[in-house]
């Protein structure tokens, strides 16, 4: 049995970070349905595949880590390492012979090992950067995982925007909107609203710059 493991929402400063695991005996249904790399397939596509994957897939496990647990882990653990930790929960639970994980270590291998070191039993652990696009058994885990967070996010965006009628964005730093929204939201509010990860460069520069101009005003 084989297992493909991969993430969404790592980079972003809002919302949580997903990591999705799937079983199946081989990828040749897989191929079949065309499955890839998440991020190049539209969202109504992600959405068709990812409901079939999960009906023929063996098992699939999806573990949710929000802002604020991310922000707690952060205190003591680095990005890389709250992945080893969520790929090895979702690797312990499938109980794979193979698996497969997109590495987000800039050393594949070490991220292959440090998994394999968090886990009750001892599989065969693939890690290569850019996995999801070479093993199509890694893409259906990203397809999993994205959808999971696409509709995530847009429940928490359409709560967030009706309170300050600004649109959210993408949620990720560069975006501009989305600086926009949480600029304006700190200024209105005095504090930044849920599921947003205040551990974040993107929110502490934010904090700063509020600082700064309130001690502009004297």
């Amino acid at each position: 049995m084989i297992c493909g493991v991969d993430e969404s929402g790592r980079g972003p400063v809002i919302g949580p970070l997903i990591v999705a695991g799937v079983t199946f005996e081989d990828d040749s249904e897989l191929k079949k349905l065309g499955v890839r790399d998440s991020k190049k397939l539209t969202p109504k596509k992600r959405q068709v595949l990812s409901k079939k994957i999960k009906e023929i897939a063996i098992n699939y496990d999806i573990l949710v880590i929000p802002a604020s647990s991310i922000d707690d882990m952060r205190k003591v653990m680095t990005l890389n390492e709250i992945e080893v930790y969520a790929f090895s929960k979702i690797i312990d639970k499938l109980k794979p012979e193979f698996c497969y994980v997109d590495a987000a270590d800039v050393n594949e291998k070490r991220f292959g090992k440090d998994i394999l070191s968090n886990l009750s039993f001892k599989p065969k652990i693939v890690s290569k950067h850019r996995a999801d696009d070479t093993y199509p058994i890694v893409g259906a885990a990203s397809i999993i995982a994205k959808t999971a967070r696409d509709e995530n996010v847009k429940k928490l965006s359409k709560n967030l925007q009706k309170k300050l009628n600004l649109p959210l964005g993408s949620g990720y730093p560069a975006d501009p909107v989305t600086k926009q929204f949480l600029r304006t939201w700190f200024e209105t509010y005095g504090e930044f609203p849920p599921h947003v990860r205040h551990s974040w460069k993107t929110t502490q520069k934010l904090v700063k710059d509020s600082k700064i101009r309130k001690l502009d005003d004297f």
